[in-house]
């Protein structure tokens, strides 16, 4: 999401680094860019102009201009800031009973699959989450929550065909509630195109009577510009306790992250990155602030990795790598396993630089990956353990089969060829385990080979 950020203000700061010795020109030319980094990015004008101003001012410091490093102090200034903007003051959710959670937002946000994504959180950090579906105006609303909350096992409450009064439903639902044996109550609410009177009133009237100890704003990370606007009209009507930015994997420009936690004043409590119901993660503002620098999560990633890989397939499949015999049996496993931990996008920007391997994960798309895997399911199981077999008539058959063309069949081949030559070079192998970090080295080893797709 904040690659063109991380893009912009790399190239200021690789100027700042570069300068043996800081002025007042320099850094006020310096700040001129990232001002400008920050309103491509939708950053509200009013919090980059206060933003920069607060940078400015320590980088203009007497500790900074007589510093050894004082391009380096600056990005560290800007660092501990933005850690600051996005929300030091970070906390988690009041779960104190009777814990309700009210989730409120605009249409297309993703309050309904949020709702579900942490109740799943919830009930694997040991709690009983119950949903509530609360919007009575979207068509299927209630079927979609009932749904969701079939595949995480978490019981729901529906309310009656034609109910209108929200009102009545919290009543209801408490009442049933009190049956199911649950801890944490989740209450899934209608939402708008705009913010209107009526969706205004009707969350009011929810609020006042439910008394939540958590009203989660469910906000697109997309939102761009209107964040702040959004951000607003919700915390002035109903009292906002935190935020939960959806869709990060997406092409957003990551300005409401910047912006909605600073006119709010309240922190931003989780983040969605990828449309599976494990995809909702903890914010954590130092990591969002390294990442949007460009120096990537790896923490992060490490638990992402061990949240959706099986630790004895990760071991089996690094004995496998070591002696050698990787074959295509394995690369399909190894695929599930990256599939699992959530879009390939969010992935490489949780890695230091993730930034600039962009145009990778625009390669390998949900769609080219199905394609691949394709292949490999053509494949007979001899053909899968031994890839030397693949012989002209083999592969035309496998294309025959998986729907691809027989140069398409060939590149993957060629591209899986290289791969395994890597990993009969330990040294290069060493390197890339180092990169991805210790605890996830043995499920992720093999990487995916650059370029693979098409």
């Amino acid at each position: 999401m904040f690659s063109q950020l991380s893009g912009g203000l790399e190239s200021v700061f690789k100027k700042l680094k570069g300068q043996g010795k800081i002025s007042e020109k320099n850094v006020d030319e310096a700040m001129r860019e990232v001002r400008m980094a920050l309103l491509e990015a939708d950053v509200d004008f009013g919090v980059a102009k206060g933003f920069i101003a607060t940078v400015k001012e320590q980088a203009l410091g007497e500790k900074v201009l007589k510093s050894i490093t004082p391009g380096q102090q600056i990005v560290k200034i800007f660092q501990d800031a933005l850690v600051d903007l996005l929300g030091a003051d970070a906390a988690p959710l009041d779960l104190n009973p009777p814990a309700r959670i009210v989730m409120c937002g605009l249409n297309g946000a993703g309050k309904t699959t949020t709702s579900a994504k942490l109740a799943l959180r919830l009930k694997k950090d040991g709690r009983k989450p119950l949903l509530v579906a609360c919007d009575l105006y979207r068509p299927a609303a209630v079927e979609q929550l009932a749904t969701l909350a079939a595949e995480i096992d978490v019981p729901v409450y529906r309310p009656e065909p034609g109910e209108k009064n929200i009102v009545k439903v919290a009543k209801k639902a408490l009442a049933w509630a009190e049956g199911q044996g649950g801890n944490v109550l989740i209450f899934d609410t209608a939402g708008r195109q705009e913010i209107d009177t009526e969706l205004v009133k009707e969350l009011q009237g929810l609020c006042k009577f439910l008394k939540p100890k958590e009203t989660l704003l469910v906000a697109d990370a997309a939102t761009g510009q209107q964040a702040v606007s959004v951000a607003s009209h919700f915390h002035d009507a109903v009292g906002v306790t935190g935020i939960v930015l959806t869709k990060l994997d997406g092409d957003a420009r990551g300005g409401a992250a910047l912006s909605m936690r600073k006119v709010t004043g309240r922190p931003i409590k989780f983040i969605g990155e990828g449309e599976k119901l494990e995809n909702l993660d903890v914010f954590v503002p130092m990591r969002m602030a390294e990442r949007i620098l460009g120096m990537g999560d790896v923490v992060g990633l490490v638990e992402r990795a061990s949240e959706a890989i099986d630790e004895e397939d990760a071991l089996k499949m690094a004995k496998r790598m070591q002696k050698k015999s990787f074959d295509f049996n394995d690369f399909l496993a190894q695929m599930d396993m990256m599939q699992k931990m959530g879009p390939l996008e969010g992935l490489l920007g949780m890695l230091p630089g993730g930034a600039k391997l962009k145009g990778l994960a625009g390669a390998m798309d949900e769609g080219k990956l199905l394609r691949v895997k394709a292949i490999v399911q053509s494949m007979t199981p001899k053909e899968r353990s031994r890839p030397e077999l693949l012989n002209g008539k083999r592969r035309l058959r496998i294309a025959k089969g998986s729907g691809n063309s027989i140069t398409q069949v060939n590149q993957f081949l060629r591209q899986f060829g290289q791969m395994r030559k890597m990993m009969k070079s330990k040294g290069k192998m060493k390197k890339m385990m180092d990169q991805l970090g210790g605890g996830m080295g043995g499920g992720m080893g093999g990487g995916m080979p650059k370029g693979m797709g098409f």
